[in-house]
């Protein structure tokens, strides 16, 4: 059965209503298009940190730097609920833990009537823990487009989370980011940049790695020193781009089959299937003595 999904590319601030009436037009834009799953970028809810390194959106500054601390069963998801109604969608945004004071970088799917899953950021780039407390889990969940995963921007990186997810049976992983230009020596055209290259490289590889279906948003524009690289798209299990906003803001809508293209792509070699567990041991043990001088290395 065919459906169509997107994924967006958008500038989200601290500002809450503009961010509402924003994601109030896209899944309009969505809904009119067709789409069913639609998937909202990084921070999305109370916009992004202002930097990365050594910034000054930390909890020790005033509220107004840091994104606004929301609870998953707060009035802000609630409203969002709101806003998509039928459509599933998953968003970012600054997770208050029950202890009133710990915040992660976290993620929601939802619709009108229900919340599938949620998601605390695991890997944490440049600073980022100075703001945020890092989640330990990846879990898959079931909707009703299908089985999701969700990551957060830095966590693309990583094969092996995106590979407990499609491990935990996720059809489809949604990557959502809130992912700039290089800090140094960034390219002219930002399309060429060497961090936009990146997160499209990867974007490809974790799609074909696992065969699954990958929907990477990000947002676009500028917030505080960061300039953001959009690039929002929809790849397919066998790494390819099926539409993409490139630079631009706005919806990469693609159709895509579950069911048929994992009977084609998965048909063959079948990667998960075709796995060595017995070799990999060393992959998830702490880094071993040609690794440590690198680590040593990125401290200086």
């Amino acid at each position: 059965m065919t459906m169509k999904v997107a994924s967006v590319s958008a500038n989200f601030t601290r500002d809450l209503e503009q961010n509402y009436a924003l994601i109030a037009d896209l899944v309009t834009e969505a809904r009119a298009a067709g789409v069913s799953f639609l998937a909202f970028p990084e921070a999305a809810i109370g916009g992004y940190l202002s930097s990365l390194g050594n910034h000054g959106d930390t909890v020790k500054t005033t509220k107004r730097s840091m994104p606004p601390a929301i609870r998953l069963d707060g009035p802000e998801i609630a409203r969002v609920q709101e806003l998509v109604g039928d459509m599933v969608v998953t968003i970012g945004f600054c997770e208050l833990a029950d202890d009133g004071e710990t915040r992660y970088n976290a993620a929601v799917c939802l619709d009108g009537e229900n919340i599938y899953g949620s998601y605390r950021k695991v890997h944490q780039p440049l600073g980022e823990n100075m703001s945020y407390s890092a989640g330990d889990t990846y879990r898959a969940f079931d909707t009703p487009v299908g089985r999701v995963g969700m990551q957060i921007c830095y966590d693309k990186a990583f094969p092996e989370a995106a590979r407990m997810l499609a491990l935990d049976g996720a059809e489809i992983v949604v990557s959502m980011s809130a992912w700039p230009a290089a800090r140094t020596a960034t390219a002219e055209n930002l399309q060429d940049d060497r961090w936009t290259y990146r997160f499209n490289q990867f974007d490809i590889a974790r799609a074909l790695d696992n065969q699954v279906f990958w929907m990477a948003s990000n947002q676009s524009g500028t917030f505080g020193s960061l300039r953001y690289v959009g690039n929002a798209k929809v790849v397919d299990p066998g790494g390819n781009i099926l539409a993409t906003t490139l630079l631009g803001t706005g919806l990469a809508i693609a159709e895509i089959d579950i069911e048929e293209t994992f009977r084609t792509m998965r048909g063959g070699m079948f990667h998960l299937r075709d796995r060595r567990p017995d070799v990999y041991a060393s992959v998830a043990e702490t880094v071993g003595e040609h690794v440590e001088g690198w680590k040593e290395l990125a401290r200086a």
